[in-house]
């Protein structure tokens, strides 16, 4: 982890002190992704089989989530997995059912004129399922779910293909607890083309999906931002890229436990990146001796060791300007280890999602505690949230006017319409408050 003192650095210097890894932008990356899309929109399916033989190195095939199908994933996997699945499940559908947005009041606001806003589900969502190195059967939950909440009739999933290209049992079972009824073993940008253009494939139909969803590497991120560019085409979450955490530590912090909560999102991805942030030297210096010690016993030590390569070990003067750090950064994770740590949070201005204390270990919110892990990445937090259900849902208002209404505001409006040289809107509102 590269150390930096906050105070020595000018604005320039603090800007890329908490750059991300540069490989996540690489011209590369986005010449490969338009270069799948463009062949996937010229030769629809058998573009999408070939890319997936070379990329994932399996076509793409269906998975029906059948009755035999989840016995058999159920059998392959021990009963306290499975009991553990479900309860991640419920707990997901839980806080969602209780959070899905609801229609407002009619609000009067002359006389005879009544709005709402009002909430519907979106036709068709595609969810894009990390597969790669690790089955991340964890964000098919924290998507599918929140979308059958919210009453996405058309829900595609897609993840990519173990490497003896079969699906991990806790990836069909996480598809039945959220009421799939199938799975599409297909990864990368080519999944992305596929629900951007709507494809034909050998064991069915992957249609046009309204809105993307998903976290993935750069070149998952980068297809969701370039189909979401198309005239026409889908809309995408948010940037959610490799993995990001954001610690703020004080003298009082567990070294042990600040260091396994830095790698265990740095084991995600070599470009997932890890800041740690502290108001004492040597709270760095233990959390960075505790890094060393653990990284060393972990079977995913590679991956994690090229990620802390981009890691950061920032000093600062005192929590007040640590806050001020991350609220630059604006992480996708933020973990409090600090005394007091809610006193932090109502200067909270940008993160994904916020974990409260030395208890609140982010893999609680990775698996189990309810709140969708789909989050904002890339700065992504100072501007957008995470997965909810109104992700899946689109606003209206719906307008009521009575006659009385109409005389009423009707004048209004067709003074403001002249006064924008709109004679034809001015003539509307008069037809109807002039008796």
């Amino acid at each position: 982890m590269q150390r930096i003192d906050w105070s020595s650095l000018d604005t320039a210097e603090r800007r890329e002190a908490l750059a991300r890894p540069k490989r996540r932008s690489e011209t590369s990356v986005g010449d490969v992704v338009r270069a799948i899309f463009d062949d996937v929109q010229a030769r629809g399916g058998a573009a999408v089989t070939e890319w997936a033989i070379k990329l994932d190195g399996a076509p793409p095939r269906r998975i029906a989530i059948t009755d035999e199908a989840v016995s058999a994933a159920r059998d392959a996997l021990p009963p306290a997995d499975t009991r553990a699945l479900r309860v991640a499940a419920e707990n997901v559908r839980v806080f969602h059912q209780a959070t899905i947005p609801e229609d407002s009041k009619r609000i009067e606001t002359t006389p005879g004129v009544s709005s709402q806003i009002v909430w519907r589900p979106i036709g068709a969502a595609g969810l894009y399922v990390p597969g790669g190195t690790a089955p991340l059967f964890s964000s098919l939950l924290m998507q599918a779910i929140p979308a059958g909440v919210a009453g996405v009739t058309t829900r595609v999933a897609v993840t990519p293909p173990s490497k003896d290209g079969s699906a991990h049992p806790a990836m069909i079972l996480a598809a039945a607890e959220a009421g799939l009824d199938a799975l599409w073993l297909l990864g990368g940008a080519q999944a992305i083309a596929a629900m951007t253009f709507g494809v034909t494939l050998e064991d069915g139909e992957i249609p046009a999906c309204d809105k993307l969803f998903g976290p993935g590497n750069a070149y998952v991120a980068e297809a969701k931002r370039y189909a979401s560019s198309l005239p026409g085409g889908p809309s995408a979450d948010m940037p959610a890229g490799p993995s990001e955490l954001l610690v703020i530590a004080d003298r009082f912090a567990d070294a042990e436990l600040v260091a396994a909560d830095l790698l265990s999102q740095a084991e995600h991805d070599a470009d997932a990146q890890v800041v740690l942030v502290a108001d004492c030297k040597a709270t760095i210096d233990a959390v960075l001796d505790a890094v060393e010690d653990q990284v060393a016993t972990l079977p995913r030590e590679a991956i994690a060791r090229a990620s802390l390569a981009e890691a950061r070990a920032v000093l600062v003067a005192d929590l007040a300007e640590a806050v001020t750090v991350s609220n630059l950064y604006g992480p996708e994770h933020l973990a409090l280890h600090v005394e007091e740590a809610e006193r932090l949070v109502p200067s909270i201005r940008a993160a994904g999602a916020v974990f409260v204390g030395r208890w609140a270990a982010e893999t609680l919110g990775d698996y189990a505690a309810g709140p969708s892990h789909v989050l904002p990445t890339d700065g992504g937090a100072r501007t957008l949230g995470g997965i909810t259900t109104s992700n899946f849902m689109t606003s209206m208002s719906v307008q009521t006017v009575t006659e009385a209404g109409a005389e009423r505001l009707g004048p209004i409006a067709a003074r403001l319409a002249r006064l924008e040289g709109l004679e034809a809107h001015a003539r509307a509102a008069d037809l109807r408050s002039v008796g």
